[in-house]
Formats: C-alpha cells, sequence, structure tokens
C-alpha cells in the first residue's frame, strides 16, 4: 500500500518545522520507501509495517506537542511493488 498523510503539530505556535522534523525522521528510520514533500510524507509498504510507522511518526510529534492532527490518503492495491515511482513513471509517459 501507500500512504501519503500530513501531521500537524497543534498547540506548538506558529513554527513547526521541528516537530515536524521528528516525524520526518521516524519516517526515514523505518527503512520503508518515503518521500517528504512540502504538504506530505508518502511511504510504501505493507499495512502494519505503514501503520506502524505512522504510529511512531504520529509519537514522535506528540512528545512536543499537546495535540496532533493527521490527514491520511491509501492506495492499496495487491501485487503493485514500487509503486510511488511507477506511478508517477506511468503519468510522465502520458505526458509525452
Amino acid at each position: 500500500m501507500i500512504v501519503a498523510f500530513s501531521i500537524t503539530p497543534l498547540g506548538v505556535g506558529e513554527g513547526v518545522a521541528e516537530p515536524v522534523a521528528r516525524a520526518v525522521k521516524a519516517v526515514r528510520e523505518s527503512g520503508l520507501p518515503n518521500r517528504t514533500d512540502a504538504m506530505f510524507t508518502t511511504i510504501e509498504g505493507e499495512w502494519d509495517e505503514v501503520m506502524d510507522v505512522i504510529k511512531r511518526a504520529v509519537d514522535a510529534v506528540r512528545e512536543v506537542a499537546p495535540r496532533v492532527s493527521i490527514v491520511l490518503k491509501g492506495d492499496i492495491r495487491e501485487g503493485v511493488h514500487d509503486g510511488m515511482t511507477s506511478k508517477v513513471e506511468s503519468l510522465e509517459r502520458h505526458l509525452g
């Protein structure tokens, strides 16, 4: 599965880079394929391992934020591996 998610620390003031960096660090330490952009982090793996990593990312933010908001979008498709790359490659082929 592929999950794009966003974790927003609340109650920490306007600057959230440090708490968000804690979440991204937990994702990167997982060893699962992942990518972070300005709005979301995307991670790929099996259901249990992806959800475990997201929980660890939330827990890392909860260490410094009294409240945490999460947005998740998932794509569950059996038999697909390296979907984070193959989906973009397919799109690029269609763009010419």
